[in-house]
């Protein structure tokens, strides 16, 4: 598995519940700009309308070589390949307050196609934004203490 993208702003601002490894409807130019990790995700998530799951906000650049006359819009909203009970069960948990899908990361699987993951999750508050903060910073001073520790 060899990861493109990730979106770090997801983890900051939700608490993920569920993944889900989803397919993504692409253009032959956004899968060469996807293998030369022209992505971000920053802000990227999944809507469902009418049946189907879209991602928006997603970007993948263009490349240079791309005809001018056939460049995609680079934020355009790209269906993603997910089995019906999934979509189902993914719009019931949705319409429960505070919950949202996002996209995670977006890589190549073992036969070479382009997968997004996606996570069911709920919006953090300030607080705990606060709180998740401080244990990755109590973590990363243990595991330095650890170091200094073996070292000796």
């Amino acid at each position: 598995m060899k990861i493109i993208a990730t979106n770090k702003k997801a983890n900051y601002d939700f608490f993920i519940l569920e993944k889900y490894e989803a397919g993504i409807e692409l253009k032959g130019s956004e899968v060469k700009s996807i293998r030369e990790a022209k992505v971000n995700l920053k802000d990227s998530f999944v809507k469902i309308i009418q049946g189907e799951a879209f991602l928006f906000q997603a970007h993948i650049a263009t490349l240079g070589t791309t005809n001018h006359y056939y460049k995609p819009d680079e934020k355009r909203p790209r269906k993603l390949l997910l089995h019906r009970k999934e979509i189902d069960k993914l719009f019931g948990k949705t319409q429960v307050a505070g919950m949202s899908i996002v996209a995670l990361k977006i890589y190549f699987n073992k036969t070479n196609k382009a997968k997004l993951e996606i996570a069911l999750a709920k919006g953090k508050n300030l607080h705990d934004k606060r709180e998740s903060l401080k244990e990755k910073i109590q973590k990363r001073e243990i595991m330095q203490s650890l170091k200094e520790f073996y070292k000796k």
